[in-house]
C-alpha cells in the first residue's frame, strides 16, 4: 500500500466515527417514548435543542396533617341562655302537734287551703282547683269561694302560719287558716301576700267534711295610718300575719287594741293570729256579735316563741299574759287556764284552747 492509501483509509475511518457520533447523539434527543419532540412553532418561545429535557415542575411537598390544619367543623351557634325563675319558697304543710283538741278537724281545713292557694306552674284557674279539691274527697264547688286564696297567677306557694279553733261543737267547727302566698305572674314577678281563711266544717265519716270558706277581707288601707298603727306595725316583739297586718292599715281597729297590743309587747314577744278579718261574725254557735269584727279583739298564738296549745309551755307564763292582757285593759280574756277574777273577765273552753282571746268593750 502505498502512503496516499494510508491517507484515504484516515479519511474514512474519520468520517464514519463522525456518522457514528451523529447517531448516537440523534438517539440522546429521544424522549422515553422513542419519537423526538417537535420544535415549538410558538413566536417568542425557544424550542428545546437536541439533547435537552423539559424541567419537571417542583413538587410541593404535602404537609403531615395537624390538629391545627384540620378542616375546621361548621359551628352550630348557641342558643342565648334564659335563666332559670328563682323557686318559690315551699314550705312544710302544717301539722297539729300535741295538746290538739279534735286534731284531725284542724288537718282537714289545712288540707283544702293549701290545694287551693298553692299549685305548679299551669295549674292555675278554677277547673285545675275544682280537680285539686275533688282529689281531697270535698265537693269541687269550694273552689268558687276561695276568693283572695287563688289570685290571677302562673304559679303560687303556700305556708300555713297557725290554725286555731274560731270554734269547736260536738258536731260542728271553724277553723281559721292564717296563710301566707308567694304568687308568681306571667312576665316571671313573685309577690308576696297572704290572708286568713274561716273554714267551715260538719262531722262526718270517715273524716268531717268543709261545708264553706270565708277569706278575710281587711278593707283597702287608711291614707293615713295613726301613729298606734304605726307603732304596731313597727314593734319588732309584735308578730303579725298578713291579714291582721292589713286589717291595722285599713284603720278599722280601734286604739284599744292597739294601745293593748303596744303595752304586751314591754314584757313579752306576741305573735299574733286573727285580729278584725276572718274571724267569725258571731260567736260561734250562738247568735252574739263577736268584738273581732268589730275591730276590738286579737288572739295571741305564741307568747315569747311558745305555741299556747303546746302542753310543754309554762302554764304561768300563760297565765301572767292572761293577767297583763286584763291589765291592760281587756274585759274578756279567755284561754286554756281557768284564773279567778272579778266578774266574768276570763273565760276558758275548749275553743280557746289553742290561743289567748284579748277583747274591748270599746
Amino acid at each position: 500500500m502505498t502512503s496516499g492509501d494510508g491517507g484515504r483509509g484516515t479519511g474514512r475511518r474519520a468520517v464514519l466515527r463522525a456518522a457514528a457520533a451523529g447517531v448516537l447523539l440523534g438517539a440522546a434527543g429521544c424522549s422515553s417514548g422513542g419519537a423526538p419532540r417537535a420544535a415549538s412553532t410558538t413566536s417568542g418561545t425557544a424550542a428545546p435543542q437536541s439533547g435537552e429535557t423539559t424541567p419537571a415542575p417542583a413538587r410541593t411537598p404535602t404537609p403531615t396533617p395537624t390538629q391545627s390544619q384540620a378542616p375546621a367543623q361548621p359551628q352550630t351557634p348557641t342558643p342565648p341562655q334564659t335563666p332559670s325563675p328563682t323557686a318559690l319558697p315551699n314550705p312544710p304543710l302544717w301539722q297539729p302537734g300535741p295538746g290538739e283538741i279534735q286534731p284531725d278537724v284542724k288537718r282537714r281545713a289545712v288540707e283544702l287551703v293549701a290545694a287551693l292557694g298553692a299549685w305548679p306552674p299551669g295549674g292555675q284557674g278554677v277547673e285545675a282547683a275544682r280537680s285539686r279539691v275533688a282529689a281531697l274527697g270535698l265537693p269541687t264547688g269550694l273552689a268558687d269561694q276561695a276568693g283572695p286564696l287563688a289570685p290571677a297567677a302562673a304559679e303560687a306557694s303556700l305556708e300555713v302560719i297557725d290554725a286555731q279553733y274560731g270554734g269547736i261543737l260536738a258536731d260542728s267547727a271553724s277553723v281559721l287558716v292564717v296563710c301566707r302566698q308567694w304568687t308568681r305572674a306571667s312576665d316571671g314577678s313573685v309577690a308576696e301576700g297572704g290572708t286568713t281563711v274561716d273554714v267551715r266544717l260538719s262531722r262526718a265519716e270517715p273524716r268531717w267534711t268543709v261545708t264553706a270558706l270565708h277569706p278575710a277581707e281587711p278593707g283597702a288601707a287608711a291614707a293615713s295610718p295613726g301613729a298606734a298603727v304605726a307603732g304596731v306595725l313597727a314593734q319588732p316583739r309584735i308578730e303579725l300575719p298578713p291579714a291582721a297586718a292589713a286589717d291595722l292599715r285599713s284603720g278599722a281597729v280601734h286604739d284599744s287594741v292597739l294601745t293593748a297590743m303596744l303595752r304586751l309587747a314591754g314584757p313579752y314577744s306576741l305573735t299574733v293570729s286573727v285580729v278584725r278579718s276572718g274571724h267569725p261574725l258571731d260567736v260561734f254557735g250562738t247568735t252574739r256579735p263577736s268584738d273581732h269584727p268589730l275591730g276590738r279583739a286579737f288572739d295571741v298564738w305564741r307568747i315569747d316563741g311558745r305555741a299556747v296549745v303546746d302542753p310543754a309551755t309554762p302554764r304561768q307564763l300563760i297565765e301572767s299574759f292572761m293577767r297583763d292582757a286584763a291589765a291592760a285593759g281587756s274585759y274578756n280574756v279567755g284561754g286554756p287556764l281557768a284564773i279567778a277574777g272579778a266578774g266574768n273577765q276570763f273565760f276558758t273552753d275548749d275553743t280557746h284552747h289553742d290561743h289567748v282571746h284579748v277583747g274591748f268593750d270599746h
